[in-house]
């Protein structure tokens, strides 16, 4: 009798708990800099939380170890719904496979909550670079072997440069960053030579006439910059695509989960956010906490995959 009103009692406890929550600002971890595509992301669907559920959702950027001290802080917080994190596949899937030794468990650590969108990279050159495009490139750096210098600041930056490396044949030298607006600073500084820059970044540096761009990760080439091939039309098979997901902390109360991904997919389905995403070279790639669990699993094998393909050797 005494365990049935335990679980009486715990069931209502959860109900009010959804029905009120949130009853205070949530904090939205961001494991990369600001100015970065998953900050840029974070940042719209935080506003849409905050609109839709009555609470600020305040973005807190902790970057740096590719996106594992964020998730560590995040992991190791109270599963109450009010410290969530927007993460990419670097922290959530990549990882395993970039570090000997992580301070958490990406499968057990963390209550998938909607995974949000999808978005490919591009290679960025300075506009005074002597390749203008990807065959005269490979070219170029064939015939430099070992004095081109890359920056990386993400698992999709650092795989997308070790996979050039290897289908390409070509030497250079990798530069890693704790996020990618600060590689790409660099290149157009002339203190690298290139970076694989997410769309969102990578867009507004080629209207800006600031960079260029050499090719895309993804199969096909972006309509956001029809001009600007597909790496996959030089190499065949060349394919690399990031994605962006929100969670909270294993242990989390469904019903708090469950009002986080509703809300998220409501904000997900107006057109407005669908034309933001897109102005970020975005696409919009929902999937529910059940979807997003399986997802994450078959993504953290996939990376693996990747990486020793493309010679990637734990840090």
């Amino acid at each position: 009798m005494r365990v049935l009103s335990f679980l009486v009692a715990l069931l209502t406890a959860s109900i009010v708990n959804a029905q009120t929550y949130p009853a205070k600002a949530v904090k939205l971890v961001v494991p990369f800099p600001a100015g970065s595509a998953t900050d840029q992301i974070a940042r719209v669907v935080g506003q849409q939380l905050q609109e839709s559920l009555g609470q600020p959702f305040v973005v807190e950027n902790k970057p740096g170890a590719q996106g594992a001290i964020a998730a560590t802080e995040v992991a190791r917080s109270a599963p109450d719904g009010y410290t969530l994190m927007v993460g990419t596949n670097t922290p959530l899937a990549a990882n395993p496979s970039l570090f000997k030794k992580l301070n958490y468990d990406p499968a057990k650590d963390f209550a998938p909550i909607a995974r949000l969108g999808t978005i490919s990279f591009m290679i960025m050159v300075r506009p005074d670079f002597p390749a203008k495009n990807l065959k005269e490139f490979l070219s170029h750096a064939k015939a430099n072997p070992g004095k081109l210098s890359a920056g990386y600041g993400s698992a999709g930056s650092q795989v997308s440069q070790a996979m050039l490396r290897s289908m390409g044949r070509i030497d250079f030298i990798d530069v890693p960053y704790k996020g990618l607006p600060q590689a790409i600073t660099d290149v157009m500084g002339g203190q690298i030579s290139f970076t694989f820059a997410d769309l969102a970044n990578a867009l507004a540096q080629v209207k800006g006439g600031k960079l260029r761009g050499i090719a895309v990760t993804a199969q096909k080439r972006s309509p956001l910059a029809p001009d600007v091939p597909a790496i996959a039309e030089e190499l065949p098979g060349y394919e690399l695509i990031a994605w962006f997901a929100l969670v909270a902390p294993a242990g989390t109360p469904a019903p708090v989960v469950s009002r986080l991904h509703d809300s998220t997919a409501k904000a997900l389905a107006k057109p407005d956010v669908a034309a933001r995403f897109a102005t970020l070279g975005t696409d919009v790639a929902p999937m529910n906490p059940a979807e997003l669990g399986k997802f994450i699993q078959s993504e953290t094998a996939k990376w693996a995959r990747m990486a020793k393909e493309a010679g990637i050797q734990p840090e």
